[in-house]
C-alpha cells in the first residue's frame, strides 16, 4: 500500500505542475499586447500552445454570405446551440475565421438560425487566437451529412477547401467589437491547480499513517491473543475439590434398666 500511495501523491504532483504551467501559460498569453494576426498566422501554420489565447487583431470585411454555424455549442449558462463562423476578408485576399459567438437554437437544429448581422464595410476586429479544432482533441465527432451550412468542428483545413481560399491557420473568438448578440464567449478559466497539490499532500499523509495503522493493529492483536490465551489458562485448570465433611458420631444412648 505503501509505494502505491506514494506513486498516486507523485503523480498528482504531475498533474499540478501540468494544470500551473498551462494556468501561467493562458494567464501569460491573454495579457500580452495585442498583435497583428498575420504575424502569428498565415494558410496551413498550426497555432502553437505558445501564440493559443493570444489577443490578435485583424481588419478586413465579413462575408456574411459564406458564414456557418457550429453545431451543439454552450454558452455559460449550459444552454445548447451555436457558434456563429464567419469569413473575414483581410485586404489581401486572405480569409481569417472569426467565431462571433454564441446563439440559441430556438426550434429544430436542422434549420439554418437566424443570425444578428456584424457590422458592415471595412471592420476591425480583435480576437483570441485559437488552435483548430480536431476529434482527437475535443473529443467532438465530425459527423457528416449536416444540414447545409452546418458543421461540428472548426478547423481551417477544411474550411480552406470549403472556401476555394487562402484561409490563415487557426481561428479567433471575437472579443472586439463587443455585441450583445451573438453572445461573445467568456475567457478561458483556470485549472483547479490547488486541488491536486491538497490530493498530493493527501496520498502521502495515508502513506505515513499506514505503518503507523500497522503497528495498532499489531498491538492489539497481541493484547487480544494475551487475553485469549489467558481466558484459555483460567478454563483448562481443574477445580480443587471440597474437603469431605466429618462425619457426625452417633448418638450415646443409656443402657435400658432392667
Amino acid at each position: 500500500m505503501i509505494p502505491t500511495m506514494i506513486r498516486l501523491g507523485f503523480w498528482q504532483q504531475h498533474r499540478y505542475d501540468e494544470r500551473t504551467a498551462r494556468n501561467n501559460l493562458v494567464s501569460s498569453a491573454l495579457h500580452a499586447k495585442p498583435v497583428p494576426v498575420e504575424r502569428l498566422s498565415s494558410p496551413g501554420h498550426a497555432v502553437t500552445r505558445t501564440e493559443r489565447y493570444r489577443t490578435v487583431t485583424a481588419t478586413g470585411t465579413f462575408d456574411t454570405a459564406r458564414e456557418v454555424v457550429v453545431r451543439r455549442r454552450t454558452n455559460s449558462d449550459g444552454e445548447v446551440g451555436f457558434h456563429v463562423l464567419t469569413p473575414f476578408v483581410l485586404s489581401d485576399g486572405r480569409v481569417l475565421l472569426v467565431n462571433r459567438g454564441w446563439i440559441p437554437a430556438n426550434g429544430v437544429q436542422t434549420a439554418f438560425p437566424k443570425i444578428p448581422a456584424p457590422p458592415s464595410g471595412r471592420t476591425t476586429v480583435t480576437g483570441r487566437l485559437m488552435t483548430d479544432e480536431t476529434t482527437a482533441a475535443s473529443g467532438i465527432k465530425n459527423v457528416k451529412g449536416l444540414p447545409d451550412r452546418q458543421i461540428m468542428l472548426i478547423n481551417s483545413t477544411e474550411e480552406a477547401h470549403r472556401l476555394g481560399a487562402r484561409v490563415l491557420g487557426g481561428y479567433i473568438e471575437q472579443t472586439g467589437p463587443q455585441t450583445d448578440s451573438p453572445e461573445q464567449i467568456s475567457d478561458p478559466g483556470s485549472e483547479d491547480a490547488p486541488l491536486n497539490y491538497a490530493y498530493m499532500i493527501q496520498w502521502w499523509l495515508f502513506a505515513a499513517a499506514v505503518p503507523v495503522g500497522w503497528w495498532f493493529l499489531v498491538r492489539r492483536e497481541i493484547r487480544d491473543r494475551e487475553e485469549a490465551a489467558a481466558a484459555e489458562a483460567a478454563t483448562a485448570t481443574p477445580e480443587k475439590p471440597d474437603s469431605p465433611e466429618t462425619p457426625e458420631k452417633p448418638e450415646e444412648t443409656e443402657p435400658a434398666t432392667v
